[in-house]
C-alpha cells in the first residue's frame, strides 16, 4: 500500500506525526506499506511549520509545493493545480487527509479526479457554522472521502445523517492527543519564562486568530482591554499571529496584564497550556488539548465543532463578546472548575487503529 500523507498548516502537522510513527511501526513489523509526505506550504512561516516538523521527528517531506497565502480561492487553485502534478508524478494507492485546512479539501478534490481513494482523519465533526471556511472544507472533503476516519461517536452520527455508508465510518479517538501523549515528557518552559517570572498557575494563555476576533481594529482593542481587566492579578501570555500585530500596528494599548510573544513552537506552547490558571482562546484544537491536560478552557467562539470538549471536557463556549467573558469567567473564579473527563478513546492510540484498519482494506 502506496499512501501519499498531506500537510499544510500548523494543525496537520500535529496530526500527521503520530501517524507516520504508526506506519513505520508498522513497516518494522514488516507490512507492507509505504508512505510519501507532501507538505503543501499553506503555513510556510518557520513558527508555524519548520519549527513543528523539527521537533515532533517529522521526516522532512518528499515534496513541498511552496503555494503560500493568497485569498481562499488562490490558495485553494494553487494547491490543486500544485497536488495534481504531483500525483502524476508519484501515483499512489490513498492519499491520507487531516482537519479542515485549504488543503484538506483541495487535495482531496485532486485525489478523487485521479480515481485515487481517500481517507479523512477527523471526519464529520461540524459547527454548523457556514461562515466559517473550515466548515466549507469539511462538508467538501467528507462528502467525497472513502474511509472516514472520526474521533468521537457524534462525528460519526454526522456522517451517518448525511447518508456515509456505515461500514466505512470508523471511531478511532484523537490523533492530536497521540503527540500530546507522545510529547509529554519533552515539553519545556520558553525563554521568557524567567523574564517574565512565570509561576505554574499563576497565568492565563490567550490566542486568538479568527476574523470574527481579530479583523476589527477598534473591536479587536476593546476585546483585549478587557481580557486585561478580567485577568485580576494575572499576566497573560498572549503569542500574537504576524496577522494580528499588523492589525493593530503601532497602537498604545495601555495594557496591564497582556504581554505579547511571538508565535510558539509546539513543545513550549504545550508547556504552557499544562502549567496555566486558564486558557481564552478561539481555537478548537486548543480546547482538545486543555481537555486532556485538565485545564479549564473559555473558547470565544457562538458554536464548536468538537462538543465533546464541552459536554466531558474542560472547555466552555462563551461567544465572541467580552460581557460574556466576564460573566463565565468571573462563575469560574468563584465557583472554581466544573467535574471533568477525557472522552472515550483519547488515549493516544487512535493513528495505530487508523493504520490497523486501512491494511486491512
Amino acid at each position: 500500500m502506496k499512501i501519499t500523507i498531506v500537510a499544510g498548516a500548523r494543525p496537520n502537522f500535529i496530526k500527521i506525526a503520530p501517524i507516520i510513527k504508526a506506519i513505520e511501526k508498522k513497516q518494522n513489523e514488516g507490512a507492507t506499506i509505504s508512505y510519501r509526505l507532501v507538505h503543501t506550504g499553506q503555513h510556510y512561516d518557520k513558527n508555524l511549520s519548520d519549527t513543528f516538523f523539527e521537533e515532533l521527528n517529522i521526516p522532512k517531506p518528499n515534496s513541498n509545493l511552496e503555494v503560500k497565502s493568497g485569498s481562499q480561492a488562490e490558495q485553494t487553485g494553487a494547491i490543486m493545480v500544485a497536488f495534481e502534478k504531483e500525483l502524476q508524478q508519484n501515483p499512489c494507492d490513498l492519499v491520507l487527509v487531516v482537519g479542515d485546512v485549504n488543503s484538506t479539501m483541495a487535495c482531496a478534490i485532486v485525489a478523487k479526479k485521479q480515481n485515487i481513494k481517500v481517507a479523512h482523519v477527523e471526519a464529520g465533526i461540524r459547527s454548523g457554522d457556514m461562515t466559517m471556511p473550515e466548515e466549507i472544507n469539511r462538508i467538501v472533503t467528507d462528502s467525497i472521502t472513502d474511509y472516514f476516519f472520526t474521533t468521537s461517536t457524534s462525528a460519526s452520527e454526522n456522517l451517518l445523517k448525511y447518508g456515509v455508508d456505515k461500514a466505512n465510518v470508523h471511531f478511532v479517538g484523537n490523533v492530536m492527543i497521540d503527540t500530546l501523549y507522545q510529547n509529554l515528557d519533552r515539553i519545556f518552559e520558553p525563554k521568557f519564562w524567567n523574564e517574565f517570572e512565570l509561576e505554574t498557575r499563576n497565568y492565563i494563555i490567550l490566542t486568538l486568530h479568527r476574523p470574527s476576533n481579530v479583523d476589527e481594529e477598534q473591536s479587536l482593542i476593546q476585546l483585549l482591554q478587557g481580557i486585561d481587566k478580567l485577568a485580576g492579578d494575572k499576566k497573560v501570555i498572549f503569542p500574537i499571529h504576524p496577522r494580528t500585530k499588523a492589525i493593530l500596528g503601532e497602537t498604545n494599548l495601555d495594557l496591564k496584564n497582556i504581554l505579547f510573544v511571538e508565535p510558539q513552537g509546539y513543545l513550549n506552547f504545550m508547556y504552557l497550556i499544562k502549567n496555566s490558571f486558564a486558557v481564552i482562546t478561539d481555537s478548537g484544537g486548543i480546547s482538545e488539548e486543555t481537555t486532556v491536560m485538565g485545564i479549564p478552557c473559555f473558547t470565544m467562539r457562538n458554536n464548536t465543532e468538537r462538543p465533546e470538549t464541552q459536554s466531558i471536557g474542560t472547555n466552555t463556549l462563551v461567544g465572541t463578546s467580552i460581557e460574556n467573558l466576564e460573566k463565565h469567567f468571573g462563575e469560574f473564579l468563584q465557583n472554581g472548575g466544573r467535574e471533568a473527563g477525557i472522552p472515550e478513546l483519547w488515549d493516544g492510540k487512535s493513528s495505530e487503529r487508523i493504520i490497523e484498519i486501512l491494511l486491512k482494506y
